[in-house]
C-alpha cells in the first residue's frame, strides 16, 4: 500500500504566486483591474499602449489623483488599498475595487514600475516593484498628475499559464474588448487603445455619450 504524502506549508513566494495566477489569468485581466482602479482615481483620460498582446509590453496612463509618493512602499503589497478601512464599508462601498490585490498579483508575474504624481506635488515619483515589494529606491522624476504604469513579460515566471494562452493577436482582441466595454459604461472618461508604435485602434472622446462612443468602438473593431 502507498504512503500518504507528506503536508507541508507552501512558501510565501509559492501561495503569491497561486493567488496572482486567480486573478490574472491573461493580459486582458490585468488591463482589467488596472482600468478600474484608474476609474476609481476620476480619471478623465486614459490611455493604454500595448506591445505583443499585453504579454511584452502593457502600458495605462491616466490623469487622476495619482498615489501619495509616502504610500509607494505598500503600494503593490496585498489587501493594501485606499478605498476600504474596515469591514462595515463594504456596505457602503461606490469603487469598482477594494481588496487591494491588483498590483499585488501583477507584480508576482510581471516586471512593474509605476510613476506618479498627485496634485499637491511638486515632482511625479517612479518606483519598480517584484513580488509585492519595492525594488531600489523611489526616484523623484518629471511628470503629469496621475498615474502610469508599466507591467512587461507578463507571466515570464509562470510558463505553464503563459504557454495555455493564445497568440498575440488573439489576446489583443480580448482586450479591444475590455477597453471597448468600459468605454461604452463610462462615457465620461476619454479612452485610448493603441499597439506599440502603430495607430490607434481605439478612441473615445471626453465627455462623450453611450451611443457616440458605441458608434466609435464598433467603427474601430469592424
Amino acid at each position: 500500500m502507498a504512503e500518504p504524502g507528506v503536508i507541508r506549508k507552501l512558501s510565501e513566494e509559492v501561495v503569491n504566486r497561486i493567488a496572482a495566477g486567480e486573478i490574472i489569468q491573461r493580459p486582458a485581466n490585468a488591463l482589467k483591474e488596472l482600468i478600474e482602479n484608474s476609474l476609481d482615481a476620476k480619471s478623465t483620460n486614459i490611455v493604454i499602449t500595448v506591445k505583443a498582446g499585453g504579454l511584452k509590453y502593457l502600458q495605462i496612463q491616466d490623469n487622476g489623483t495619482g498615489i501619495r509618493n509616502d504610500n509607494l512602499d505598500i503600494v503593490c503589497e496585498r489587501f493594501t488599498t485606499s478605498k476600504l478601512k474596515e469591514f462595515d464599508d463594504l456596505r457602503q462601498i461606490s469603487t469598482y475595487g477594494f481588496r487591494g490585490e491588483a498590483l499585488a498579483s501583477i507584480s508576482h508575474i510581471a516586471h512593474l514600475t509605476l510613476l506618479t504624481k498627485t496634485a499637491a506635488d511638486k515632482c511625479a515619483y517612479k518606483a519598480s516593484y517584484e513580488n509585492g515589494k519595492l525594488k531600489g529606491p523611489i526616484k523623484a522624476c518629471a511628470g503629469n498628475n496621475g498615474t502610469q504604469i508599466t507591467v512587461e513579460d507578463l507571466f515570464y515566471n509562470v510558463l505553464a499559464r503563459k504557454k495555455a494562452l493564445r497568440s498575440p493577436t488573439e489576446e489583443y482582441a480580448h482586450i479591444m474588448e475590455v477597453v471597448g466595454g468600459y468605454a461604452i459604461h463610462n462615457s465620461r472618461v476619454g479612452f485610448t487603445l493603441k499597439k506599440f508604435g502603430e495607430n490607434t485602434d481605439i478612441k473615445t472622446p471626453v465627455k462623450s455619450t453611450v451611443v457616440e462612443n458605441v458608434r466609435s468602438v464598433c467603427m474601430f473593431q469592424v
